[in-house]
C-alpha cells in the first residue's frame, strides 16, 4: 500500500469479466476508428483537432508485480508527454487493464464501459505495458507503416500460415507518419523473428546495423515519445526539466560571479561550473531556477544531477529548496534539502534529492567555499526534475568494461546494509563474468526483525541500469523486477525475460544477469 501511495496509484474498481479477443500469447490489433477520447481516424498516429489527454484506467486481475510496472510505465507517459491518467469514476470511454491469454490491446477507442487491454503471463514489463498502452492511444505497430517497404524487407515464405495479416501495412489515406522517420528503435516495432515458421527471420532491416536492434524491448524510443506528443498536440513544458538556460547567477557574497560560475552554453557537451579557487572562507555564490509548480498530488519530486568536486574538502554544495505560498510571495522560504562536500571526486557522481514540494518552488544550487587552498571547485551537469519517487540505492561503477573485463569470475562488489521503509534490511551486489554480470539483492539481519512479517512475501523490488543520455526525457534504461510471492511451493520464484534471467530465493536473495555493457549506473529501488 506504501509502494502505491508513493507512486500516486491509478486505483482498483469493480470487476469486470472478459473473454479473451484471441488466442493466448498473441500481441493483436484491434482496429478502431477513434484515437482514446477522441473522434478522429483510425491510424498509427491520427490527424485530430482537439483531445482530452487525461486517460481514465480501471484495474482489475492484475498481478502484484504487474501492478508495479504498470504504475511506473504510466510515470513515463507523464514524464515524457502530456499523457495523464486516473481511476475510472462513472467514465463511460475507459481503458480496463487485465491479465488475459497474453499481451494484447485495441488500437485507439473502440469500445464503451470498459476497453479491455491485456498484461497477462510474462507481459509485466515496462516496455510491453507502453507498448501496449500506445496501442489503446492510437499507434500501429512501426512495421505496418506504409512506408515500410523503404527500410525493411516482409520474408513472407517465413512467416506462419495464418499469421500473414501481423504484417499489413496500413495505408497513407487512413494514417499519417507526422512527419517523423521510420524507427528502428521503436518500441511498437516486431522483432526480426517475429511469427517466424523456423525458415529464418521474417523483417529484414534494409540498413544491416539494425537487424539485431528492430524489436528492442526498453523503453519508448526518442520518436515513440515525438510522434505520442504530435499525436496528442503535447507541448512539453520545459520548466518541469532543468536546464541551463533556466538558471539565473546570483550574487551574494565577495566572490564575483562572472568569475566564479561558468556557464559554458546549453547544448550537450557542457557543464556548469563555480570554482573556490578565489574568495574567502565562507563566500558563496548560487545557481536558482525559474520557479515551477508541481503537477500531481502526491507532491514527489526528484532532482538527479552529476556533479564533479575538484575543489577542498572542505568545499560545500548545498542544495535548496525555496517555495512561495502564492503568486504574490517574491521571498518564499528556504529549506536545506541536500549537502555535497568532503574528498575531491575522480569521476563524475550521480545524485539524487528527495523535494516533496507542495507549493510552487525554486532550486537553488549554492557552492561555499571551505578553508584552505583549492585549485578547482565544483561542477554540476544534466540536470534533470521529474515528479516521481528517487531511487532508493544508486551505485555507480566507474571505468566498467575495464573492471568487468578486469576481475576474477565471480567476483562481486556490494553495496552497504540498507533498510527499506518498512524496517528490512538488505544489501545488492554486482558479480562479475567477463563479458556479462549479475545483480544480486539479499536479505540481512537487521535492527527490526523482531518487528517485520515474515516471510517477506509481496514486496517488489526494481533494478534500473541507467541510460546515459543526459535529457531524462530521452532515455532508455533498461530495467528489470521482481515481487517475492509465496505461489511456488518450493518458495522460490523464478523469472526470466529476453535478455536477463533470475532465481528468487525468499528469504534469502535474487540474482539476474545480463548482458555486456559498456558502462554502468544501478538505481534500485
Amino acid at each position: 500500500q506504501e509502494f502505491e501511495d508513493k507512486l500516486c496509484d491509478i486505483g482498483t474498481m469493480r470487476v469486470i469479466h472478459w473473454k479473451p479477443l484471441q488466442a493466448p500469447g498473441h500481441d493483436i490489433d484491434c482496429c478502431s476508428a477513434k484515437c482514446f477520447i477522441q473522434v478522429g481516424c483510425c491510424s498509427k498516429r491520427c490527424k485530430i483537432t482537439s483531445i482530452s489527454k487525461l486517460i481514465i484506467l480501471h484495474q482489475t486481475f492484475v498481478d502484484l508485480n504487474a501492478k508495479g510496472i504498470i504504475l511506473r510505465a504510466l510515470d513515463q507517459f507523464r514524464l515524457k508527454s502530456c499523457i495523464d491518467f486516473k481511476p475510472r469514476d462513472a467514465e463511460v470511454y475507459y481503458i480496463s487493464i487485465e491479465k488475459l491469454g497474453g499481451c494484447f490491446s485495441y488500437v485507439g477507442r473502440r469500445v464503451k464501459n470498459g476497453q479491455v487491454l491485456s498484461i497477462g503471463t510474462d507481459c509485466d514489463s515496462i516496455a510491453v505495458v507502453e507498448h501496449e498502452i500506445l496501442h489503446a492511444l492510437g499507434f500501429y505497430h512501426e512495421q505496418s507503416r506504409y512506408d515500410r517497404d523503404d527500410f525493411v524487407t516482409i520474408v513472407w515464405d517465413n512467416i506462419i500460415s495464418g499469421k500473414e495479416h501481423n504484417f499489413d501495412k496500413v495505408g497513407s489515406d487512413v494514417s499519417t507518419t507526422h512527419g517523423t522517420p521510420y524507427d528502428y528503435m521503436s518500441v511498437m516495432h516486431y522483432n526480426k523473428d517475429a511469427f517466424n515458421n523456423g525458415n529464418g527471420s521474417t523483417i529484414i532491416t534494409k540498413d544491416p546495423k539494425f537487424q539485431n536492434v528492430i524489436g528492442q524491448r526498453l523503453e519508448m524510443s526518442y520518436y515513440d515519445v515525438q510522434e505520442l506528443n504530435r499525436l496528442y498536440n503535447c507541448t512539453i513544458d520545459e520548466e518541469q526539466m532543468f536546464s541551463i538556460n533556466t538558471f539565473s547567477i546570483i550574487d551574494e557574497s565577495g566572490i564575483h560571479c562572472n568569475t566564479v560560475f561558468v556557464i559554458i552554453g546549453g547544448e550537450v557537451g557542457y557543464f556548469m561550473h563555480v570554482s573556490t579557487a578565489t574568495g574567502q572562507e565562507g563566500d558563496t555564490a548560487q545557481l536558482e531556477t525559474q520557479r515551477m509548480t508541481p503537477k500531481r498530488d502526491c507532491h514527489i519530486q526528484c532532482l538527479q544531477f552529476y556533479y564533479y568536486h575538484s575543489g577542498n574538502e572542505s568545499d560545500v554544495l548545498n542544495i535548496w529548496i525555496r517555495e512561495f505560498e502564492n503568486e504574490q510571495d517574491s521571498t518564499g522560504t528556504r529549506r536545506l534539502i541536500g549537502q555535497i562536500t568532503g574528498s575531491q571526486t575522480s569521476h563524475w557522481r550521480l545524485h539524487h534529492v528527495s523535494l516533496n514540494a507542495s507549493k510552487s518552488f525554486q532550486v537553488v544550487f549554492e557552492a561555499q567555499k571551505g578553508a584552505g587552498l583549492s585549485t578547482g571547485g565544483f561542477s554540476v551537469d544534466d540536470i534533470n526534475l521529474y515528479e516521481t519517487e528517487c531511487p532508493h540505492l544508486p551505485l555507480q561503477i566507474d571505468d566498467f568494461e575495464r573492471v568487468l573485463k578486469t576481475s576474477v569470475s565471480g567476483s562481486r562488489i556490494y553495496s552497504s546494509r540498507q533498510y527499506s521503509s518498512e524496517g528490512y534490511a538488505y544489501r545488492f551486489a554486482v558479480i562479475f563474468y567477463k563479458t556479462y554480470f549479475g545483480l544480486f539483492v539479499q536479505l540481512l539481519s537487521g535492527d527490526y526483525d523482531g518487528q517485520l512479517e515474515w516471510p517477506c512475501l509481496g514486496r517488489q523490488i526494481f533494478f534500473q541500469m541507467l541510460d546515459q543520455t543526459p535529457n531524462i526525457q530521452q532515455q532508455m534504461s533498461k530495467r528489470s523486477s521482481f515481487t517475492t510471492s509465496g505461489n511456488d511451493p518450493s518458495g522460490e520464484v523464478t523469472r526470466t525475460s529476453k535478455m536477463c534471467t533470475g532465481k528468487v530465493n525468499l528469504l534469502t536473495s535474487y540474482l539476474i544477469y545480463c548482458y555486456f555493457v559498456c558502462r554502468l549506473t544501478i538505481l534500485l529501488s
